[in-house]
């Protein structure tokens, strides 16, 4: 693909593209109850186009109150958690950076968790409130600790490595300490992912959230080539190091502790898709970051539907699967990009 230019890039995006619409289309019609593509293109046209297709009324209720907004809420998390593993990766220069590397993950766990069991915040905090307080409390640790040790790449992701494990034991605490065997057993199973309880409310979140992100990273898709050599080269070209590196690491903690408020910790996405992305489009991140958005996308939707599937009458947590297939393709991935001795 890099090598036929932006006929190839284009080529790969559409392909991408349509590849995303049939996993979306799988999603729905996969289940204990299979409806066909043809009833779930009627359902839609009836919904959106005002059309009047005769369809049943159980089959318009799991793809209306279910199965389409669980399709739309994986595929935005995928998204979104693979653009935040593209952008660390390239700010930090370090291929092994992903939100969960940082801590800010584990913060977002910790502030979910916190209003779940404690109720903090009386009921005024909603999930999703607790999660964003619980990454930028995160985020902010690691910055100051990292300023504390003199900055630098390195210095960053080991402050984030211990601001990781701080709010980790603080999450098990909480849960060890407060929670019934109930609770105890929701939020780990919450923890490893899950996409068993969100709605169209969920899509409504998460969506404008990864799409409004990915817009913003586009818009600096030069300032991260040339982060990429470092934040001296950066800033000879002209960009402003220190205003980029805040934007957008703040956007990644915006776009982290969305899902997790909603879908909980996913391991793998924002660590295995940008090297998949990179391996396919090469360096430029206005190549990177759209076929990041999608492979990431695609990813996610494909991981709940074998989630759902795997094991009859049970669902695994989604993070298991994307555990179990992103550490193969990882390693696959350096193994076909090794160098040359």
């Amino acid at each position: 693909m890099q090598r036929n230019g932006r006929g190839g890039f284009a080529a790969l995006f559409l392909l991408s593209l349509a590849a995303l619409m049939l996993a979306i289309s799988l999603a729905v019609s996969i289940g204990e109850i299979v409806i066909p593509l043809q009833t779930i293109a009627e359902a839609i046209a009836n919904r959106i186009f005002g059309a009047s297709f005769a369809i049943k009324p159980v089959h318009e209720g799991v793809i209306w109150d279910y199965r389409l907004s669980r399709a739309l809420v994986a595929a935005s998390s995928g998204a979104a958690l693979a653009v935040t593993g593209a952008i660390l990766q390239a700010l930090l220069r370090n291929p092994l950076a992903e939100p969960y590397v940082l801590g800010i993950s584990a913060g977002a766990s910790t502030g979910a968790v916190a209003v779940m069991i404690l109720n903090l915040g009386s009921g005024v905090l909603t999930l999703s409130a607790g999660a964003f307080l619980g990454a930028v409390a995160a985020f902010s640790l690691v910055s100051l600790l990292a300023a504390g040790a003199g900055g630098g790449t390195d210095r960053i992701i080991l402050a984030g490595v211990a601001g990781s494990q701080l709010f980790n034991a603080l999450t098990s605490y909480i849960v060890t300490t407060s929670a019934n065997a109930e609770q105890a057993r929701g939020v780990m199973f919450w923890l490893l992912g899950s996409l068993g309880g969100v709605r169209w409310p969920d899509v409504f979140l998460v969506a404008p959230v990864a799409g409004g992100g990915f817009l913003i990273c586009m818009f600096h898709a030069r300032a991260l080539d040339a982060f990429t050599f470092g934040t001296d080269s950066a800033a000879a070209l002209g960009i402003p190091v220190n205003r980029v590196r805040l934007i957008l690491v703040g956007l990644t903690a915006v776009m982290t502790a969305a899902v997790v408020s909603i879908v909980g910790s996913i391991g793998f996405v924002g660590l295995v898709i940008p090297h998949a992305a990179r391996f396919l489009v090469g360096p430029a991140h206005r190549r990177i970051l759209p076929a990041t958005a999608l492979i990431g996308a695609i990813f996610m939707v494909l991981a709940d539907i074998v989630s759902r599937t795997i094991i009859p009458q049970q669902v695994l947590p989604i993070g298991v699967v994307t555990a179990l297939f992103g550490a193969p393709a990882f390693a696959f991935i350096l193994y076909k990009a090794r160098r040359p001795v």
